[in-house]
């Protein structure tokens, strides 16, 4: 018999990720044992606080104590809001992930749970996944591991990690299969409607400028490139114009944003061309020629690059009047 031991960290939980995961493993458990098989699974949901009352007290959730679990085979992290004092607030909570890791349990976090389990230290060197919405945050707070925000699903020696909000759906069903089966899974995902073997969360992917960075000849770099996109951009001009070498200015660029100057140029101009294909009439070869693309292939490849769909695809999966 295994163990899974949904936690409840102190702070704001996203309810839905602790009771979807209990609820999508006891229905897994009930489908499994009305097949003639004997119980596999045992779940708990446990913490180190007596009641954690969520969404503005509309809800509240009693966990069980959990120094009275002394081992567990699978334990959850559900998705939290992180605040400056969520490491601090869970440092019991912490060590005691870390002591089941030590001995032999593996981790699935969810969204933003990942801050507490990279707080433990067993992610530096793996990779992992989270929400993209806060992946610049958390790339700043622990720089040594491989944080990759493209993967739905990350897995790296017994600790599972995921993208955001109800992705952590897909989670669930991949756990299913691996301590039920692969049937089971596919029952658990037609009863509740989940979308199987999604991969990647590009498609959801709302690029953000980060301009917060004080490096105000970047900035000046930023709104350029913004307000010129439909323009052929020579970087080596535009280092020139800014008094800069190319190669100070990709050192102090890449430094500012997390991409290079090219990377960038890319990212703004599919956010653009997205934004387009999601509200206009235009087809794709006019959104094209709008965010300066001149090349087919080029723009399609870029496009399929960040978002992980083309862009017939995304217009096909975003645009109303595309399928009406």
């Amino acid at each position: 018999m295994k163990h899974v031991t949904i936690v409840v960290p102190q702070g704001k939980s996203n309810l839905s990720s602790i009771a979807g995961s209990y609820e999508i493993l006891n229905g897994a458990k009930a489908h499994w044992r009305r097949m003639g098989h004997r119980p596999v699974l045992e779940i708990s949901i446990a913490g180190f606080v007596t009641e954690q009352k969520l969404d503005a007290g509309f809800f509240s959730i009693h966990p069980a104590d959990i120094l009275t679990i002394k081992k567990t085979d699978l334990l959850i992290i559900p998705s939290v809001s992180y605040d400056d004092s969520l490491i601090s607030d869970n440092a019991e909570l912490i060590n005691w992930i870390k002591e089941q890791y030590k001995n032999g349990a593996e981790i699935a976090t969810m969204c933003s749970g990942a801050f507490l389990l990279a707080a433990t230290g067993l992610l530096e060197g793996k990779t992992c996944s989270t929400h993209w919405n806060v992946a610049d945050k958390f790339r700043k707070l622990f720089p040594d591991i491989n944080l990759q925000t493209d993967k739905l699903i990350a897995v790296d020696k017994g600790i599972y990690t995921n993208g955001g909000a109800y992705s952590f759906l897909n989670l669930v069903l991949l756990l299913v299969e691996k301590y039920f089966d692969r049937p089971t899974a596919i029952y658990c995902s037609k009863i509740f409607q989940i979308d199987m073997d999604r991969t990647s969360q590009s498609p959801f992917f709302i690029f953000q400028a980060q301009k917060n960075h004080g490096d105000e000849m970047i900035c000046e770099a930023q709104n350029y490139i913004e307000e010129n996109l439909s323009e052929k951009i020579s970087f080596e001009e535009l280092a020139s114009k800014l008094a800069t070498s190319r190669r100070t200015f990709d050192r102090r660029f890449i430094k500012a944003t997390g991409n290079t100057p090219v990377e960038y140029l890319q990212r703004v101009k599919v956010e653009v061309a997205k934004s387009t294909l999601e509200k206009g009439r235009k087809n794709v070869n006019e959104v094209m020629d709008e965010v300066g693309y001149s090349d087919d292939k080029a723009f399609r490849e870029v496009f399929r690059k960040v978002t992980g769909m083309s862009p017939v695809e995304y217009k096909e999966k975003y645009n109303k009047e595309a399928i009406s």
